[in-house]
Protein backbone atom coordinates (compact mmCIF):
# COMPACT_ATOMS: atom_id res chain seq x y z
CA UNK A 1 0.00 0.00 0.00
CA UNK A 2 1.39 3.40 -0.99
CA UNK A 3 2.18 5.90 1.75
CA UNK A 4 -0.41 8.64 2.24
CA UNK A 5 0.60 11.84 0.46
CA UNK A 6 0.94 15.11 2.32
CA UNK A 7 0.36 18.76 1.41
CA UNK A 8 4.08 19.06 0.65
CA UNK A 9 3.94 16.03 -1.64
CA UNK A 10 1.23 17.71 -3.72
CA UNK A 11 3.27 20.91 -3.96
CA UNK A 12 6.29 18.90 -5.14
CA UNK A 13 4.12 17.22 -7.75
CA UNK A 14 3.26 20.64 -9.16
CA UNK A 15 6.87 21.82 -9.00
CA UNK A 16 7.95 18.71 -10.93
CA UNK A 17 5.34 19.27 -13.63
CA UNK A 18 3.53 16.06 -12.69
CA UNK A 19 -0.15 15.32 -12.05
CA UNK A 20 -2.25 13.70 -9.32
CA UNK A 21 -5.78 12.28 -9.19
CA UNK A 22 -8.65 13.25 -6.90
CA UNK A 23 -12.01 11.49 -6.88
CA UNK A 24 -15.26 12.44 -5.17
CA UNK A 25 -17.10 9.71 -3.25
CA UNK A 26 -18.99 9.13 -0.03
CA UNK A 27 -18.73 5.64 1.49
CA UNK A 28 -16.48 2.94 2.91
CA UNK A 29 -16.63 0.39 0.09
CA UNK A 30 -15.92 2.73 -2.80
CA UNK A 31 -13.22 4.48 -0.74
CA UNK A 32 -11.53 1.13 -0.20
CA UNK A 33 -11.64 0.37 -3.93
CA UNK A 34 -10.38 3.86 -4.82
CA UNK A 35 -7.42 3.50 -2.48
CA UNK A 36 -6.60 0.09 -3.92
CA UNK A 37 -6.80 1.63 -7.40
CA UNK A 38 -4.22 4.24 -6.42
CA UNK A 39 -6.01 7.61 -6.30
CA UNK A 40 -4.07 10.30 -4.47
CA UNK A 41 -6.89 12.30 -2.88
CA UNK A 42 -10.56 11.72 -2.02
CA UNK A 43 -13.10 14.50 -1.54
CA UNK A 44 -16.29 13.80 0.37
CA UNK A 45 -18.32 16.38 -1.51
CA UNK A 46 -21.59 18.04 -0.61
CA UNK A 47 -22.68 16.75 -4.03
CA UNK A 48 -23.93 13.86 -1.91
CA UNK A 49 -27.04 16.02 -1.64
CA UNK A 50 -27.80 15.29 -5.29
CA UNK A 51 -26.46 11.80 -5.89
CA UNK A 52 -26.96 10.15 -2.48
CA UNK A 53 -29.88 11.94 -0.85
CA UNK A 54 -31.85 13.07 -3.91
CA UNK A 55 -31.99 16.76 -2.96
CA UNK A 56 -32.39 19.39 -5.67
CA UNK A 57 -28.93 20.74 -4.80
CA UNK A 58 -26.19 20.87 -2.20
CA UNK A 59 -27.68 23.50 0.12
CA UNK A 60 -29.65 21.06 2.36
CA UNK A 61 -26.56 18.97 3.21
CA UNK A 62 -25.68 19.20 6.93
CA UNK A 63 -22.46 19.02 8.92
CA UNK A 64 -23.69 15.78 10.48
CA UNK A 65 -24.04 14.18 7.05
CA UNK A 66 -20.59 15.31 5.92
CA UNK A 67 -19.02 14.09 9.18
CA UNK A 68 -20.67 10.65 8.99
CA UNK A 69 -19.74 10.09 5.33
CA UNK A 70 -16.21 11.42 5.84
CA UNK A 71 -15.68 9.00 8.70
CA UNK A 72 -16.83 6.11 6.51
CA UNK A 73 -14.46 7.14 3.73
CA UNK A 74 -11.54 7.45 6.16
CA UNK A 75 -12.14 3.91 7.41
CA UNK A 76 -12.18 2.67 3.82
CA UNK A 77 -9.10 4.62 2.73
CA UNK A 78 -6.77 5.03 5.72
CA UNK A 79 -3.74 5.70 3.49
CA UNK A 80 -5.28 8.32 1.20
CA UNK A 81 -5.41 12.10 1.66
CA UNK A 82 -9.04 12.85 2.63
CA UNK A 83 -10.83 16.18 2.18
CA UNK A 84 -14.17 16.87 3.86
CA UNK A 85 -16.45 19.43 2.21
CA UNK A 86 -17.78 22.23 4.41
CA UNK A 87 -21.53 22.49 3.69
CA UNK A 88 -23.58 25.62 3.12
CA UNK A 89 -23.56 28.09 6.06
CA UNK A 90 -21.01 26.04 8.01
CA UNK A 91 -18.25 28.60 7.33
CA UNK A 92 -19.93 31.96 6.77
CA UNK A 93 -21.74 32.88 9.99
CA UNK A 94 -18.65 33.58 12.12
CA UNK A 95 -15.00 32.59 12.10
CA UNK A 96 -15.49 30.97 15.51
CA UNK A 97 -18.24 28.73 14.13
CA UNK A 98 -16.17 28.01 11.02
CA UNK A 99 -13.25 26.75 13.12
CA UNK A 100 -15.60 24.65 15.27
CA UNK A 101 -17.19 23.01 12.23
CA UNK A 102 -13.85 22.32 10.56
CA UNK A 103 -12.64 20.90 13.87
CA UNK A 104 -15.52 18.44 13.90
CA UNK A 105 -14.35 16.98 10.60
CA UNK A 106 -10.83 16.62 11.99
CA UNK A 107 -11.78 15.24 15.40
CA UNK A 108 -14.70 12.99 14.40
CA UNK A 109 -13.81 11.89 10.85
CA UNK A 110 -9.98 12.22 10.85
CA UNK A 111 -9.86 14.18 7.58
CA UNK A 112 -6.61 15.67 6.28
CA UNK A 113 -8.22 18.88 4.99
CA UNK A 114 -11.52 20.72 4.66
CA UNK A 115 -12.87 22.37 1.50
CA UNK A 116 -14.48 25.81 1.40
CA UNK A 117 -16.17 27.47 -1.60
CA UNK A 118 -15.67 31.12 -2.46
CA UNK A 119 -13.08 33.78 -3.19
CA UNK A 120 -12.02 36.88 -1.29
CA UNK A 121 -15.21 36.98 0.77
CA UNK A 122 -14.20 33.85 2.71
CA UNK A 123 -10.57 34.85 3.33
CA UNK A 124 -11.15 35.60 7.07
CA UNK A 125 -12.66 32.14 7.52
CA UNK A 126 -9.82 30.44 5.65
CA UNK A 127 -7.25 32.28 7.78
CA UNK A 128 -9.05 31.31 10.97
CA UNK A 129 -9.06 27.61 10.07
CA UNK A 130 -5.42 27.67 8.93
CA UNK A 131 -4.39 29.53 12.09
CA UNK A 132 -6.11 26.79 14.08
CA UNK A 133 -3.72 24.27 12.53
CA UNK A 134 -5.96 22.77 9.85
CA UNK A 135 -5.54 22.44 6.08
CA UNK A 136 -7.95 24.14 3.67
CA UNK A 137 -8.72 23.28 0.06
CA UNK A 138 -10.17 26.27 -1.79
CA UNK A 139 -12.82 26.21 -4.51
CA UNK A 140 -13.64 28.91 -7.08
CA UNK A 141 -15.39 29.08 -10.45
CA UNK A 142 -18.74 27.32 -10.41
CA UNK A 143 -19.53 27.09 -6.69
CA UNK A 144 -22.66 24.92 -6.28
CA UNK A 145 -23.55 26.30 -2.85
CA UNK A 146 -23.98 29.79 -4.34
CA UNK A 147 -25.06 28.78 -7.84
CA UNK A 148 -28.31 30.75 -7.53
CA UNK A 149 -26.32 33.94 -7.04
CA UNK A 150 -24.19 33.03 -10.07
CA UNK A 151 -27.27 32.62 -12.24
CA UNK A 152 -26.92 28.89 -12.77
CA UNK A 153 -24.24 26.33 -13.56
CA UNK A 154 -22.78 28.18 -16.56
CA UNK A 155 -19.01 28.20 -16.98
CA UNK A 156 -17.12 31.00 -15.24
CA UNK A 157 -14.09 33.00 -16.41
CA UNK A 158 -15.10 33.12 -20.07
CA UNK A 159 -13.88 36.68 -20.60
CA UNK A 160 -10.55 38.30 -19.77
CA UNK A 161 -12.23 40.49 -17.15
CA UNK A 162 -13.92 37.59 -15.35
CA UNK A 163 -10.78 35.44 -15.59
CA UNK A 164 -8.78 38.19 -13.89
CA UNK A 165 -11.39 38.43 -11.14
CA UNK A 166 -10.95 34.71 -10.53
CA UNK A 167 -7.18 35.14 -10.54
CA UNK A 168 -7.51 37.79 -7.82
CA UNK A 169 -9.67 35.41 -5.80
CA UNK A 170 -7.15 32.60 -6.28
CA UNK A 171 -4.22 34.75 -5.18
CA UNK A 172 -6.15 36.00 -2.14
CA UNK A 173 -6.95 32.43 -1.12
CA UNK A 174 -3.33 31.39 -1.59
CA UNK A 175 -2.20 34.29 0.58
CA UNK A 176 -4.78 33.25 3.19
CA UNK A 177 -3.18 29.81 3.38
CA UNK A 178 -5.17 27.36 1.21
CA UNK A 179 -3.06 24.31 0.37
CA UNK A 180 -4.61 23.67 -3.04
CA UNK A 181 -7.44 25.10 -5.11
CA UNK A 182 -10.33 23.53 -7.02
CA UNK A 183 -11.18 25.31 -10.27
CA UNK A 184 -14.64 24.27 -11.43
CA UNK A 185 -16.24 25.05 -14.77
CA UNK A 186 -13.57 27.30 -16.30
CA UNK A 187 -12.24 27.50 -19.86
CA UNK A 188 -8.88 25.74 -20.08
CA UNK A 189 -7.11 29.00 -20.91
CA UNK A 190 -8.44 30.74 -17.80
CA UNK A 191 -7.43 27.79 -15.62
CA UNK A 192 -3.97 27.81 -17.20
CA UNK A 193 -3.61 31.51 -16.42
CA UNK A 194 -4.43 30.90 -12.76
CA UNK A 195 -2.37 27.71 -12.43
CA UNK A 196 0.78 29.33 -13.81
CA UNK A 197 0.55 32.20 -11.32
CA UNK A 198 0.03 30.14 -8.16
CA UNK A 199 2.57 28.27 -6.05
CA UNK A 200 -0.09 25.82 -4.86
CA UNK A 201 -1.59 23.00 -6.93
CA UNK A 202 -4.83 23.55 -8.82
CA UNK A 203 -7.44 20.82 -9.19
CA UNK A 204 -9.63 20.82 -12.28
CA UNK A 205 -13.28 19.93 -12.19
CA UNK A 206 -14.14 20.83 -15.74
CA UNK A 207 -11.29 23.35 -16.03
CA UNK A 208 -9.17 21.68 -18.69
CA UNK A 209 -5.81 19.89 -18.82
CA UNK A 210 -3.43 22.54 -17.47
CA UNK A 211 -4.21 22.09 -13.76
CA UNK A 212 -2.07 20.01 -11.42
CA UNK A 213 -4.86 17.49 -10.82
CA UNK A 214 -8.22 16.36 -12.13
CA UNK A 215 -11.28 15.55 -10.02
CA UNK A 216 -14.46 13.76 -11.03
CA UNK A 217 -17.33 12.20 -9.11
CA UNK A 218 -17.07 8.42 -8.91
CA UNK A 219 -20.70 8.15 -10.00
CA UNK A 220 -19.69 9.81 -13.28
CA UNK A 221 -16.41 7.91 -13.67
CA UNK A 222 -18.30 4.62 -13.34
CA UNK A 223 -21.31 5.71 -15.39
CA UNK A 224 -23.78 5.12 -12.56
CA UNK A 225 -25.47 8.52 -12.15
CA UNK A 226 -27.87 8.99 -15.05
CA UNK A 227 -29.81 12.15 -14.19
CA UNK A 228 -27.30 14.52 -15.80
CA UNK A 229 -23.81 14.31 -17.29
CA UNK A 230 -21.73 17.52 -17.32
CA UNK A 231 -19.78 18.40 -20.48
CA UNK A 232 -16.43 17.78 -18.79
CA UNK A 233 -17.18 14.23 -17.62
CA UNK A 234 -15.52 11.22 -19.19
CA UNK A 235 -17.18 7.92 -18.29
CA UNK A 236 -14.71 5.08 -17.82
CA UNK A 237 -17.49 2.48 -17.46
CA UNK A 238 -21.24 2.29 -18.02
CA UNK A 239 -22.21 0.50 -14.84
CA UNK A 240 -25.64 2.09 -14.49
CA UNK A 241 -27.08 -0.12 -17.25
CA UNK A 242 -25.27 -3.18 -15.89
CA UNK A 243 -26.57 -2.53 -12.39
CA UNK A 244 -30.15 -2.21 -13.61
CA UNK A 245 -29.79 -5.41 -15.62
CA UNK A 246 -28.31 -7.33 -12.67
CA UNK A 247 -31.02 -6.20 -10.26
CA UNK A 248 -33.72 -6.98 -12.83
CA UNK A 249 -32.34 -10.50 -13.27
CA UNK A 250 -32.16 -10.93 -9.49
CA UNK A 251 -35.83 -9.97 -9.09
CA UNK A 252 -36.91 -12.24 -11.96
CA UNK A 253 -35.05 -15.25 -10.54
CA UNK A 254 -36.72 -14.77 -7.17
CA UNK A 255 -40.13 -14.72 -8.81
CA UNK A 256 -39.53 -17.82 -10.96
CA UNK A 257 -37.77 -19.79 -8.19
CA UNK A 258 -34.34 -19.93 -9.85
CA UNK A 259 -32.78 -18.22 -6.84
CA UNK A 260 -31.80 -19.48 -4.36
CA UNK A 261 -30.51 -22.77 -5.80
CA UNK A 262 -29.00 -25.60 -3.76
CA UNK A 263 -25.52 -24.06 -3.87
CA UNK A 264 -26.82 -20.95 -2.11
CA UNK A 265 -28.28 -22.88 0.84
CA UNK A 266 -26.72 -24.13 4.09
CA UNK A 267 -26.77 -27.86 4.90
CA UNK A 268 -27.72 -29.71 8.06
CA UNK A 269 -24.96 -31.54 9.86
CA UNK A 270 -24.44 -35.16 8.84
CA UNK A 271 -27.19 -37.45 10.11
CA UNK A 272 -29.50 -34.58 11.09
CA UNK A 273 -31.69 -34.67 7.97
CA UNK A 274 -33.27 -38.00 8.90
CA UNK A 275 -33.86 -36.88 12.49
CA UNK A 276 -35.46 -33.67 11.34
CA UNK A 277 -37.70 -35.54 8.88
CA UNK A 278 -38.77 -37.98 11.60
CA UNK A 279 -39.57 -35.16 14.01
CA UNK A 280 -41.59 -33.30 11.37
CA UNK A 281 -43.56 -36.45 10.54
CA UNK A 282 -44.38 -36.98 14.23
CA UNK A 283 -45.39 -33.33 14.68
CA UNK A 284 -47.47 -32.31 11.64
CA UNK A 285 -48.36 -28.62 11.26
CA UNK A 286 -51.53 -27.62 13.04
CA UNK A 287 -54.26 -26.72 10.56
CA UNK A 288 -56.20 -23.72 11.83
CA UNK A 289 -59.74 -22.95 10.73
Amino acid sequence: MAKKKTVLDFIRIKENGERFAEIVLYDFTFAMLAEQAGVDMILIGDSMGNVIYGYDGTVPVTMDQIVVHSGAVRRGAPNTFIVGDMPFLSYSVSTRETVANAGRLYKEAYVDAVKMEGGRRIVPHVKAVVDAGMVVQGHIGITPQSVAAQGGFGAQGRTLESALVLLEDAEALQDAGVANLVLEGLPAESAKLITERLRIPTISTGAGPFCTAQSLNFMDVLGIYQMFTPKFVKKYAVLGDQIKSAIGTYAAEIRDGTYPAAEHCYSLREGEREKLAAWAAAHPPVTRP
